[in-house]
């Protein structure tokens, strides 16, 4: 499925997770909670609790890498098994920048992989979308997904790879 060039990451057993960030809506008062962690199969799963409680109500899970160019690419592929709810995929050109470009995707209780247009992803900042144009595919520093439906949830994500196409 993967040359070594279009694999963003791929989650093994002996998968080291250190370039991978939680980022929970604590950052601003919120009490939502989510871990990422391997499990038995090799898989990551990204799971835990959105709270709306003190004005919350997302986690996240972000990776940053060193500059990648995908300006060969148009596509993110994600091969996951949900919960039967809507996440956000997010890039960053840079690291810091102050805003991600967005998708969104529908989650299964089954394997399923989705194909993200990286074209199609918008700009966006604390909820906002940004009057800017949509991602143009050149190089990336960071991935992220997100939870936050605008209600206090229960919710899992198993991984098993990210990829270009």
């Amino acid at each position: 499925m993967n040359t070594s060039d279009s694999l963003i990451f791929n989650f093994t057993k002996d998968a080291n997770l250190t370039s991978w960030q939680v980022v929970d809506d604590g950052v601003m008062g919120g009490m939502s909670q989510g871990n990422f962690a391997i499990n038995e199969e090799g898989n990551a799963v990204f799971e835990g609790t959105v709270s709306l409680d003190n004005y919350g109500g997302f986690s996240s899970v972000r990776h940053t890498f060193p500059e990648k160019d995908v300006s060969k690419y148009t596509k993110v592929l994600l091969r996951v098994k949900g919960d039967g709810k809507k996440y956000q995929f997010r890039i960053k050109e840079k690291r810091r920048d102050y805003y991600s470009y967005i998708t969104t995707f529908q989650t299964t209780t089954e394997w399923q992989t989705l194909t993200l247009e990286m074209n199609q992803m918008y700009p966006a900042f604390r909820g906002r979308t940004l009057n800017m144009d949509n991602l143009i595919p050149n190089k990336i520093e960071e991935i992220a997904i997100l939870i936050g439906n605008k209600k206090a949830e229960k919710f899992r994500l198993e991984i098993d790879v990210i990829s270009l196409q």
